[in-house]
């Protein structure tokens, strides 16, 4: 468990320029994509085509499009009540504790470009991934006092116009991330560790109109392997190697480099949309995320003592999920937009492995959102979503190996988010 720790598994739970909800991506990175809980890929349009859809800028307006976008993220206080191992005592000791509430401003920026002899070029700045879970408790602080991750990806895009009804396009991934992870173990050990990583992948896409009225499109968003490097510092007590009861009282400093190699699952977007009477549009997503590549996390440390204690493999042998999303989109007049989504998001994490410094559960999304055109060249919006995980119980047959028994509950997540569109 250490910053490695955080960065991976943070970064392998959400992380990947992705667009993944459940694990730790975050799949909404613009205004619309958050108005229609990310049912935006055959009809993406506009500067954050670049990002969802990179092959529908060829029928963008032929001028310059730029969207920034201001986004809050607030995570409710998670309450688990069961029990949990305790290593200090050897034995599971009731446990009834909340995590603390965790709030986020992020921004992100789309450009899309005016066409190129049939090209268009473009650039997405975004925060695809995170995380943040702080416990206090005396057992849950021992393996999760604080696990933050900050992940920016910068993804240059192109398109291309095969023909009046189909287009390609993709991108480079350049994703950075940042990561501290703090385990309070008592006298038993403590790890404070803090690391960064670069890491390259690419995504592709495919967009293909037969009428006026359906499209259909595909995107693909490649594995990546983060190779995470940092350092961790604490203590270790030399029970842990020894197991002497004499030795209880001596305590191991170690200040160490470390390193771990995390798989970023490749994800794939099915998608189709429909215009009734050239002003509501329906669509619906299916989205495909290859988490089963994570089999285990494996920190690597150079310090021979701390390897021994804290680097041994740990499963996590996540599953390949399904995620299903629908959205509504109604060109009111010239000047309103509206926007509705719903998304049933499954998790990756089995009961087996299913930690406390990610207690996922499978989620259902709402959402709503409006664009008003100011002007001819400007135009406002703000949107909402709501993303309600569900009570998740992990019972005694399940086996889990982190030594819970117990229920997590009042999971939930709130994202607002205000933008502006400009064209020139």
């Amino acid at each position: 468990m250490q910053r490695k720790i955080v960065k991976g598994l943070l970064l392998s739970m959400c992380v990947s320029s992705l667009v993944y909800a459940a694990g730790f991506k975050i799949p909404e990175q613009s205004l619309a994509s958050v108005a229609l809980s990310a049912a935006y890929v055959a009809n993406a349009n506009g500067a954050d085509a670049s990002y969802y859809n990179p092959a529908n800028m060829v029928w963008n307006e032929d001028k310059n499009l730029i969207e920034g976008d201001l986004t809050y993220i607030g995570l409710t206080k998670v309450h688990f009540k069961g029990l949990a191992y305790s290593k200090a005592s050897s034995s599971f000791v009731p446990t009834d504790e909340y995590s603390k509430s965790e709030q986020f401003l992020v921004p992100t920026l789309h450009f899309s470009s005016k066409d190129q002899g049939g090209w268009r070029y473009g650039l997405s700045i975004t925060a695809p991934g995170g995380l943040s879970k702080r416990w206090n408790g005396a057992v849950t602080s021992a393996s999760a006092k604080e696990f933050t991750l900050k992940v920016i990806e910068i993804n240059p895009t192109f398109a291309y116009k095969v023909n009046d009804k189909f287009a390609i396009g993709g991108g480079l991934r350049l994703l950075y991330s940042d990561g501290k992870v703090k385990a309070d173990g008592g006298a038993l050990y403590s790890e404070d560790m803090t690391g960064d990583s670069y890491d390259f992948g690419y995504n592709l896409a495919l967009s293909y109109r037969p009428n006026e009225a359906l499209k259909l499109a595909a995107t693909y968003r490649s594995k990546i392997d983060m190779t995470i490097k940092g350092s961790a510092s604490g203590h270790i007590n030399k029970y842990l190697l020894t197991s002497d009861p004499a030795d209880l009282a001596t305590l191991i400093p170690y200040n160490t480099s470390a390193n771990v190699k995390l798989p970023l699952p490749a994800t794939l977007n099915l998608a189709t949309s429909y215009t009734f009477k050239e002003k509501t549009t329906v669509e619906f997503v299916y989205e495909r995320v290859y988490w089963s590549s994570y089999k285990q996390l494996d920190f690597n440390f150079n310090d021979a003592i701390v390897e021994a204690v804290l680097g041994k493999p740990k499963a996590k042998n996540w599953k390949d999920t399904n995620t299903y999303r629908i959205g509504v989109t109604h060109q009111y007049n010239d000047k309103l937009k509206f926007m509705a989504g719903f998304a049933i998001d499954n998790s990756p994490i089995p009961s087996k492995t299913l930690g406390f410094e990610l207690p996922d559960s499978d989620a259902k999304l709402y959402s709503v959102g409006l664009e008003y055109k100011y002007s001819n060249n400007l135009t406002l919006g703000i949107s909402y979503l709501y993303d309600d995980k569900e009570t998740r119980t992990i019972t005694a047959s399940d086996a889990n190996i982190n030594g819970i028994v117990g229920t997590f509950k009042d999971t939930r997540a709130h994202l607002l988010t205000a933008g502006f569109k400009y064209r020139f």
